[in-house]
């Protein structure tokens, strides 16, 4: 081998662990990745059982029920639809009816949301952008000017 054909042969072999690599990272990535959806994006979707993903909209009124403990059971609505979600640990402090939320976990056998990690705004003026998107989408949220 000539000393061209081994650099070329290094730099080849260097390349095809580079790209290697990299597909495994994508691949790794792809599996861990959440989806995100609004309550009437849910019923056209087809998850599979188990299926980890994103649920956002708004903490429908009157729909929080404490049961004792740390467990908690809401719905989640766009205004056109509504999810039942069952937590269990200790809620954001602003966590409140009609405020923005994002849950993420996935349904269970009875077809209610069991999620493992709630998110609420964090003042007055911030709402999770995939919820504002998607509810800005639909006409439904309107951000208050001052």
């Amino acid at each position: 081998m000539t000393r061209k054909q081994k650099r070329l042969s290094i730099i080849a072999g260097g390349l095809g662990f580079l790209g290697l690599a990299a597909a495994l990272t994508f691949y790794a990535l792809g599996q861990k990745a959440s989806y995100f959806y609004m309550p009437a994006d849910l019923v056209a979707a087809t998850l599979e059982p188990g299926q980890r993903i994103r649920l956002g909209g708004l903490v429908e009124k009157g729909s929080i029920v404490r049961d004792g403990g740390t467990e908690v059971s809401f719905s989640v609505t766009d205004t056109e639809n509504s999810v039942k979600v069952a937590y269990t640990g200790i809620l954001p402090d602003l966590f409140r009816e009609e405020q923005g939320v994002i849950t993420e976990g996935s349904f269970g056998a009875d077809g209610v949301f069991h999620a493992d990690s709630v998110l609420a705004k964090h003042d007055e003026n911030y709402m999770p952008k995939e919820v504002a998107d998607g509810l800005k989408e639909k006409g439904l949220w309107q951000q208050e000017t001052q």
